[in-house]
């Protein structure tokens, strides 16, 4: 067996760029909340370090470098340690199977734009973005502070209750597709964006997104009012920094899953291509600061209540309609737009 030393480096420079893209879109991401946050609440914003303050994330990153890093004496040190780096890890491995455009030809070689096609893409991303909640428990547990532990046993019961609806979701979508692959959703959308055959789904994914992500209205986890800083109380220095990185990378996966999922990926008005994915990236971006801007922090039993009564319900009905609809059609019984 011969190796492809060129479709070796090919790979591994694709990984790069993705670890790079989502570190860099990390930080800006960050810009990007600060100053859009400020347009709600009329204020500035960052604008000290760099032109608009766009070095305002390199001067955040050189400060968690050189804060002082402590650790509790009676904390769980190999745990203690090991968490934020499961948090991020977590968010960073699961955009391996997400697609950001069509093949492309260079140099004689097609060039996908992903870094592998699993028959199975989906319940990849789930799989590995489950892991992350281990990093929020883990930190609060071996943390030793009461706090801490009610925070990462929030995050556990929240993130449970919400892949349900998060999961069911998703299935009116692989029927329309009959795949789980992510690259054949998007292909399947050629035509029309599943966000106009299950908006349903793609409200009831999004708010469960949000709520997987520990963002607000749902940041029960890191309530200040409640538990100090939650989970993350007795971190600081560049740990701190990790679990921030673990989520706002979540947050970047979830954004190009709603994309990927039900704003047809790359394809778009004209000619596909990349830029529709990032295009609409940013939007979805947008509404995840638009939504912390705009709601408030939800009290805990009506986080939990609105994820089994609510959510569930509707993405069981969601599922339940799209099935009909799908045996209408096969059986000639309704004309079908797509």
């Amino acid at each position: 067996m011969t190796i492809d030393w060129i479709e070796l480096l090919i790979m591994v420079a694709k990984a790069f760029i993705i670890a790079f893209g989502l570190l860099f879109g990390f930080a800006y991401l960050t810009w990007f909340e600060r100053r859009l946050v400020a347009r709600f609440q009329m204020r500035v914003g960052p604008n000290r370090v760099g032109p608009a303050g766009l070095l305002q994330p390199v001067a955040d990153a050189l400060k968690m470098f050189f804060k002082e890093d402590i650790i509790p004496a009676q904390a769980d040190r190999p745990l203690y340690l090991l968490a934020p780096g499961i948090a991020m890890s977590a968010a960073l491995v699961s955009f391996a199977v997400v697609p950001v455009g069509p093949t492309i030809h260079i140099l004689g070689r097609d060039i996908t734009l992903y870094l592998a096609d699993v028959n199975v893409g989906m319940l990849v991303v789930i799989a590995v973005l489950a892991l992350g909640v281990y990093g929020i428990i883990l930190g609060g547990w071996a943390s030793n502070n009461k706090y801490s532990l009610l925070g990462g046993l929030r995050s556990a019961a929240q993130v449970i209750s919400y892949e349900l609806p998060y999961g069911l979701a998703l299935i009116g979508v692989f029927m329309l597709a009959g795949s789980l692959s992510l690259v054949k959703i998007v292909e399947a959308q050629a035509r029309l964006p599943f966000i106009v055959l299950q908006p349903i789904g793609a409200v009831v994914f999004m708010i469960a997104a949000v709520a997987e992500t520990n963002r607000s209205p749902f940041d029960l986890a890191e309530a200040e009012n409640e538990l100090v800083a939650g989970f993350q109380t007795e971190y600081s220095s560049i740990k701190f920094a990790l679990f921030f990185m673990g989520e706002y990378i979540s947050m970047l996966v979830a954004s190009a899953l709603v994309v990927t999922l039900f704003l047809g990926g790359w394809h778009g008005p004209v000619r596909p291509g990349v830029w529709w994915f990032f295009i609409k990236l940013v939007a979805v971006l947008f509404t995840f600061v638009w939504i912390r801007a705009s709601w408030p922090r939800m009290r805990y039993d009506r986080l939990m209540a609105l994820g089994w009564k609510v959510l569930v319900p509707l993405s069981v009905a969601n599922l339940l309609v799209t099935a009909a609809a799908l045996v209408a059609r096969d059986a000639g019984l309704i004309p079908w737009i797509w």
